[in-house]
């Protein structure tokens, strides 16, 4: 599961969804102020759609995206179910995506805003922050290549051996 929190651009959260769908994610929310698929006027609606697919290609059709605007209660419900609270954040207790960090069960990942980060009431709920380690003097990741790499990671074990590939011929 990833929850998607401010992240402002269209293109982005296209690309998001099509870095979910590749790696295997299933669902995803939509929290803050993260265009949704379906918000505003059918001219807003079909505005959103064309940008959103401009990057996820299809990948938007093929999750199940649902929108939590208070990302507490996303949180809340989230933890109720079972799931432990990931967030891709920088920290003085993060743990280093390098290290391969073994983390089993039902994960939710939440990316927030570029700019600002994930404000430190939210990352106070989850269980364990992740950070991807930097060589350069940038602090950051753009936020879809970023989630690439995390959902990458923590997919990583499970993708050994496998070639599931449309253009493989098997």
């Amino acid at each position: 599961m990833v929850i998607l929190y401010n992240i402002r651009s269209t293109y982005n959260v296209g690309a998001i969804l099509r870095s979910c769908e590749c790696l295997g994610v299933k669902d995803v929310v939509l929290t803050g102020y993260t265009p949704y698929l379906d918000k505003g006027l059918p001219h807003e609606q079909a505005k959103l759609k064309k940008q959103i697919h401009k990057t996820a290609l299809g990948a938007e059709e093929m999750l199940n995206t649902r929108r939590i605007d208070d990302i507490n209660e996303a949180i809340m419900t989230l933890k109720a179910d079972g799931y432990q609270i990931l967030a891709l954040e920088q920290g003085e207790h993060s743990l280093n995506l390098a290290d391969s960090p073994k983390l089993e069960g039902k994960l939710a990942l939440i990316l927030g805003e570029e700019v600002h980060g994930i404000p430190q009431d939210i990352l106070a709920k989850c269980d364990h922050l992740l950070e991807i380690p930097m060589l350069g003097k940038k602090e950051s990741f753009n936020v879809s290549v970023a989630t690439g790499i995390a959902l990458w990671e923590l997919t990583k074990p499970s993708l050994s051996g496998t070639r599931k590939h449309l253009r493989t011929q098997n």
